[in-house]
């Protein structure tokens, strides 16, 4: 009983001394960490202001970077507005006032050359019905007759229409004309020997279209002039035929009642 009481107690007494040296164990870990956790504190402040130093150095030095570039940008601008002479802006203000004249001769000739069609389309159609007319007399009902007359009224009205729109149109071809002419010569004068040359390269091919389409009006007047001379014969020979119609019928009026 006393052996196993002095087993116990020395026991208790190992168990004691096991705990206490590895608390002070831990204990000497813990002081030896210490320095180390404390130094990469130090390390990791000390480097954060590094690194924001070196963004705010980035920053600065690309700021710098951009804003010496818009400063040659403008150096460079005003260094081109400089070289651009008197004669180089009148030169390029020729190309655009070239460029809008030839875009208006070339409307207005277009216009007038399809006013100028219609007009000799319209005077064909109206001598036809005419023809049609003439041949047509005496031949036909009254009531055909008077459609006719009408039909003829209504293509005059067309033809005079077609007329105004022409004399509308060629008042706006001979301004477009006298545009470009002036601006082929100040084109010249100011050393812009091309947009002179094409200027007027323009107005005579315009010239030469119009031309055409006046021809082709001319001949369809022609045309209506001789079928009115032709009009004018044939109501004389058919009133004269109904004068002659009229003298018979009274003579063999005369003769039945004898």
């Amino acid at each position: 009983m006393q052996a196993v009481c002095s087993r116990s107690t020395r026991s208790v007494r190992t168990g004691g001394r096991l705990l206490a040296s590895r608390r002070h164990l831990h204990s000497r870990r813990e002081a030896a960490s210490a320095p180390l956790l404390s130094t990469a504190g130090v390390l990791l402040s000390s480097r954060e202001p590094g690194l924001l130093l070196a963004q705010q150095v980035c920053c600065s030095s690309t700021s710098a970077a951009l804003s010496s570039m818009s400063h040659l940008d403008a150096a460079s601008s005003l260094q081109q507005a400089e070289q651009l002479t008197h004669a180089a802006l009148i030169g390029r203000a020729t190309s655009l006032v070239a460029d809008g004249t030839g875009t208006l001769l070339s409307q207005s000739t277009f216009a007038l050359v399809d006013a100028l069609h219609g007009y000799a389309e319209a005077v064909h159609t109206r001598i036809a019905l005419q023809r049609r007319f003439l041949i047509s007399l005496g031949k036909v009902s009254p009531a055909d007759e008077d459609a006719l007359q009408r039909a003829i009224s209504q293509q005059k009205a067309q033809v005079s229409q077609h007329l105004d729109q022409c004399k509308r149109f060629e008042s706006t071809w001979i301004k477009a004309v006298d545009l470009c002419q002036m601006t082929a010569e100040a084109a010249s004068a100011s050393g812009s020997e091309q947009a002179s040359v094409i200027l007027t390269a323009n107005v005579q091919l315009a010239r030469s279209h119009t031309q055409r389409a006046r021809e082709a009006a001319a001949a369809a007047d022609k045309k209506l002039a001789e079928t009115k001379v032709d009009e004018i014969q044939r109501m004389a020979e058919y009133a004269s035929s109904l004068e002659d119609a009229d003298e018979l019928e009274i003579h063999e009026a005369y003769l039945r009642e004898d």
